[in-house]
């Protein structure tokens, strides 16, 4: 018994294409609902708990930004190893909406930061007032600096949304690596 093609083309849709059609659909249904909108779908305290979250991410990347100029400052032969890393500290809080600037000495100054912007960078309850005199513990000093604030942002990412959240594991990521390069890797 031998079966023969049809010798005209079956009317209506094929059932492959029907099936993209319905994949292709589905897809864009979820991409609408995923997108990244801040006012689609997100409660306003969900928003509000989110935006204060970044505020405090760029307050504490300004604070960091702050000791590494301060320490530049007391240190300046360690300047061309440190600006790197307080240049891209910089570039943190600015990822997170921080406006200022991180103590007062800029970028590429060796100078400028004072006891009072070392002070100011020191958060309650931290041991870090003064810059230490000697530039190994000056350094360590940020890399504990550091490693607090990257394990905080990782620790927050559970409570924050998406792509804030994405946003700190990339900066804790940041953190880490700057913890190695002040430890082992300097």
């Amino acid at each position: 018994m031998s079966f023969s093609a049809s010798p005209r083309p079956p009317s209506g849709p094929r059932r492959r294409s029907l099936l993209v059609s319905a994949a292709g659909a589905a897809g864009a249904v979820l991409l609408v609902g995923c997108s990244g909108d801040p006012e689609g779908g997100e409660p306003a305290a969900e928003r509000s708990a989110a935006d204060a979250a970044r505020a405090r991410a760029g307050r504490d990347s300004e604070a960091l930004a702050a000791r590494y100029a301060a320490v530049i400052a007391a240190h300046p032969g360690l300047a061309e190893r440190l600006r790197p890393l307080r240049e891209e500290v910089l570039r943190h809080a600015r990822a997170f909406g921080a406006k200022g600037t991180g103590g007062t000495a800029s970028p590429g100054a060796s100078s400028g930061a004072s006891p009072s912007v070392s002070a100011r960078a020191a958060g309650p309850g931290d041991d870090a007032g003064r810059v230490p005199a000697d530039e190994k513990d000056a350094v360590a000093l940020l890399a504990g600096a550091e490693r607090k604030l990257a394990d905080r942002r990782a620790e927050a990412l559970l409570e924050v949304p998406g792509e804030l959240a994405r946003l700190l594991a990339s900066v804790a990521a940041a953190g880490a690596a700057h913890v190695y390069l002040l430890t082992d890797g300097g």
